[in-house]
């Protein structure tokens, strides 16, 4: 058999390749610093929980790690080029273990350490991480840090803090025992390698596999290859043949409406890790369970792409209006659908849901408020009865006095699905929006028949410019009619509106002229109209929409900057909080809950593992609720707004607390 020359790789046990005395691993100054969040090390202590719990056959694979062999006086060490954030997460989990047993297990101690410190000098770890945070990781690991230093910010830090926080001297043996059942390749190259082109051949491997295709390999790995074909054919191919280049759409939304959260997608594999989250087992029996509710749900979201799908023609004609505004609130549209399908709702309940979605999002952007962020909040309130529902809308659907001011002076939105509802008519083929007052007028243009445009003052220009495409001046006109009228003066296009058979066009041929005054009115006019048609229930006289619940606050990773301003203040039940960011909005909760809801703080915590403590069991940053139980202040601001999340969910208060954010946190990425 020919063998590489230059590169030599092996299937390794990944701790008993860090335990080996001759392993010494350094990261060189040009890699990138370590990165990893709370996120990735939950994830991962996850994954080692879950091979620690299954049969002995069964191993956990981590990747590759590709390094170079160098020598640094008599000692040789192996320099990573590709493993960093893995091997250096390892490390703090195993630190974490190691000083929870050190005092009461000295065998699993002594494993431990092995894994930890050069058998050459006790006083250097075996990883030895970027130059410039190599003194805070080493003296982290070694428990060299003096009681009572400063606390201080880093992700070392943070995530070993996290580590200890989770795993208890009981559980203890099985992390070890996971830990032991991971695997890697190690890939070592020799002096005549190309690094570089190695390791980009290892991190391009082509197009990056998508959430949706991510979420079918992990569906049916680990069946047997009938039961893969089974799940295959049965449901996985109706799935995309339902939802076809919009599968990924699907399963995002799908999500939303099951966990009522919104689940991020730019920049992370979002939707992937919620769907693992939301399914961490999935043995072939529940697997056809789930299935069959996907498979259920992709057929709704075919209807809901092509409303003509539909059986009735009066939900067909609402799913089609909902969809001029796009398909953010599909979650709740899904939901509701399959509700009314089963028979568990009216169909006039089903309607009366989709009219609410059009006047929200239609409302909302008229006065120029964000639609974003919405549809979970709405998916929760559902999740209560139609009743919490409708409040949910009243809530964050601007009020008719901000709507008939918006729709006076400012541009309209959706034009012709507008002026189709005002009009009655469904089908706008063939209709063209007309701009009475044309958007570029002539010279010769005149509004009366006495004046033309040129003898206008710059004013009363301005004043008809400003209106051109407010409510008030728009129309619908058949097709060959627009062609005619085009930027005629008002007088000539007046025949053809009489010939339009579009009533709220017809009635404009009756006017004797055309100017501010008229726009003004007819703007009024349809204003009156546009509010009942779109309606606002009257739950609520609250019009809030400039707060967001506390649910669906965006957890942003790390401490970005201007984390110090993200809010302009915090709303919690009817208080009114001037805190600016999510660390100081976490401490006051957890004070507030500890003296208000203390079982509940006290459940939350038992069950996450954190974020109170007996004790103040190592260095980092706390805070005392009382003499014996202390809040831990180091994790980040993720991490810190999940388990604030968490615990007013606990309390039944999540839906009480709402933060504004400041222009600072309104632009933070």
């Amino acid at each position: 058999m020919a063998t590489a020359t230059n590169i030599d790789a092996t299937a390794v046990n990944t701790v008993a390749w860090l335990s080996a005395a001759d392993t010494t691993i350094v990261v060189p100054v040009y890699q990138r610093q370590y990165r990893w969040d709370i996120g990735s090390c939950e994830q991962l202590l996850g994954d080692i929980r879950a091979v620690a719990d299954s049969d002995d056959r069964h191993m956990h694979f981590i990747g590759s790690v590709l390094s170079s062999l160098s020598l640094d006086g008599d000692v040789a060490e192996l320099v990573l080029i590709d493993g960093q954030q893995r091997l250096t997460t390892l490390m703090l989990l195993v630190a974490a273990l190691h000083h929870t047993v050190k005092a009461d297990d000295p065998v699993l101690a002594g494993d431990l350490e092995r894994v930890l410190v050069r058998a050459t000098d006790r006083t250097r770890t075996k990883l030895r991480p970027h130059r410039a945070w190599a003194d805070v990781f080493e003296s982290l690991v070694l428990d060299r840090r003096a009681t009572g230093a400063e606390p201080r910010e880093s992700r070392f830090d943070d995530n070993y803090a996290f580590f200890r926080s989770q795993i208890s001297p009981q559980e203890a043996p099985r992390i070890w025992a996971g830990l032991q059942k991971l695997e890697h390749v190690a890939i070592t190259l020799g002096t005549g390698a190309n690094a570089q082109q190695i390791f980009e051949s290892l991190n391009s491997t082509g197009e990056p596999l998508r959430d949706h295709e991510l979420i079918h390999n992990y569906v049916l790995m680990g069946l047997s290859h009938a039961e893969q074909s089974e799940i295959e054919d049965s449901f996985w191919v109706p799935i995309e043949q339902n939802t076809g280049d919009q599968i990924g759409g699907f399963w995002r939304h799908y999500l939303v409406m099951r966990t009522g959260r919104e689940v991020a997608v730019a920049g992370e594999r979002g939707v992937y890790d919620a769907f693992r989250h939301e399914f961490p087992r999935l043995d072939l029996a529940s697997l056809r369970a789930h299935a069959a509710e996907w498979k259920e749900y992709s057929e709704i979201y075919r209807v809901l792409l092509d409303p003509a799908h539909a059986p009735d023609g009066d939900v067909a004609r609402q799913l089609a209006f909902v969809n001029t505004f796009g398909r953010a609130m599909y979650p709740l549209v899904m939901r509701s659908y399959r509700d009314s399908a089963r028979g568990t709702i009216e169909q006039s309940t089903l309607i009366r849901t989709l009219e609410l979605v059009q006047s929200l999002l239609l409302r909302r952007t008229v006065v120029g408020v964000s639609t974003d962020r919405l549809v979970a909040r709405l998916c929760r309130a559902r999740g209560h009865g139609q009743e919490q529902l409708e409040a949910a809308f009243s809530r964050i659907t601007p009020s008719d006095e901000r709507v008939r001011v918006a729709l006076k002076y400012g541009d309209l939105p959706h034009a012709a699905y507008v002026l189709g509802r005002l009009s009655g008519v469904d089908a706008l083929a063939d209709l063209a929006v007309e701009h009475v007052f044309p958007l570029a007028p002539g010279d010769a243009w005149s509004g009366d028949g006495v004046r033309e445009w040129a003898d206008y003052t710059e004013d009363e220009q301005n004043s008809h410019r400003a209106l051109a495409r407010t409510l008030g001046n728009l129309a619908l006109l058949e097709d060959p009619l627009a062609e005619r009228v085009g930027d005629r003066s008002f007088d000539a296009k007046r025949t053809a509106y009489g010939k339009s058979r579009i009533g709220l066009t017809n009635e404009l041929a009756a006017l004797p002229a055309w100017g501010t005054a008229q726009i003004a009115a007819r703007g009024a006019d349809l204003g009156a109209r546009f509010v009942r048609i779109w309606e606002r229930p009257t739950a609520v006289d609250i019009d809030d929409d400039g707060l967001t619940p506390i649910l669906d606050a965006q957890r942003r990773r790390g401490w970005p900057p201007g984390w110090q301003r993200e809010f302009e203040y915090v709303e919690y039940r009817g208080e009114h909080w001037e805190v600016y960011d999510v660390k100081y909005l976490f401490n006051r909760v957890y004070k507030r809950l500890w003296a208000d809801s203390r079982a509940d703080v006290v459940a939350f915590s038992a069950r996450r593992g954190g974020p109170i403590y007996p004790a103040q069991s190592w260095n980092g940053q706390w805070d005392a609720l009382d003499e014996a139980n202390f809040l831990y202040m180091g994790w980040d601001s993720k991490y810190m707004l999940t388990a604030l999340q968490g615990v007013l969910e606990e309390a039944g208060l999540a839906s009480e607390v709402f933060v504004k954010y400041s222009y600072i946190g309104a632009a933070m990425k």
